[in-house]
């Protein structure tokens, strides 16, 4: 039977209520930009974490697009190599 931890339970409840498990991590920003943060009450982890979610979600949608790039240049080669299927085997 494995044996279960604080830890372990925390993160097993966060995924049962759909909470993303969460990590510390240090980041080094310029001091101009965390003084204008903490002045107009910025609260720097959540616009850090928004950031970082935008960035991940662009380079998906980048990633994707170049995949669907190359599905596409495969298909075109394929068509310019092969011609087009006939008319009765096509899809209506």
């Amino acid at each position: 039977m494995p044996v279960s931890s604080p830890r372990a339970d925390r993160t097993l409840a966060h995924i049962a209520k759909g909470i993303a498990a969460r990590t510390s991590t240090h980041v080094t920003l310029p001091a101009d930009l965390v003084a204008a943060a903490s002045e107009l009450g910025v609260n720097i982890s959540q616009a850090a974490e928004s950031g970082i979610a935008a960035a991940v979600a662009r380079s998906r949608r980048e990633l994707r697009l170049a995949e669907d790039l190359n599905a596409l240049r495969s298909s075109n080669a394929c068509v310019e190599e092969h011609g087009l299927p006939p008319e009765r085997s096509r899809s209506s």
